[in-house]
């Protein structure tokens, strides 16, 4: 079974260079509140800035809940990012499907921010239904985050 990949693209006025580092160093900002998989609302969202790194949500009691890992990371163009969340959005180390974010520059001097999230069959039976809902989720996270770009101006 395949199953297409979910694809949300915004465009934001400002170089890839701040876009990117807008997009790891200040996600629990943009990041909807309540929109994630842990108990508690986030107090932050962490993107460990390396190769390896842990993708997590922290609570205001500190208690972290694992999303993935960090696969790629290469600045100020490319993110790779291992989500290991099952269809029931648990933390699993042996899931894995891909969310690779793309920073082009422009010729206005803005970026393209392009996420790709992939490899949707590896969520079995459930892939059809674990698409909807990550359809639903991305395209308002993506335009959240461009929002948040627009913002945060320097």
């Amino acid at each position: 079974m395949s199953i297409a990949p979910v694809i949300s693209t915004v465009k934001v006025k400002a170089a890839p260079e701040r876009t990117f580092q807008l997009f790891i160093t200040h996600i629990s900002q943009w990041w909807e509140k309540g929109r994630t998989v842990g108990k508690n609302p986030h107090v932050a969202l962490v993107i460990e800035p390396k190769a390896g790194g842990r993708w997590f949500e922290r609570d205001a009691e500190g208690v972290e809940t694992n999303w993935g890992k960090v696969l790629a990371y290469e600045p100020p163009h490319r993110l790779l990012l291992g989500w290991q969340l099952d269809s029931g959005w648990k933390y699993d180390p042996d899931f894995l499907t891909e969310v690779e974010i793309t920073f082009t520059a422009l010729a206005d001097g803005g970026t393209e921010v392009r996420l790709e999230h992939r490899n949707l069959e590896r969520f079995g039976a459930k892939a059809p239904d674990a698409r909807a809902s990550i359809d639903g989720g991305w395209p308002k996270h993506m335009a959240d985050f461009a929002v948040f770009v627009e913002q945060h101006q320097v």
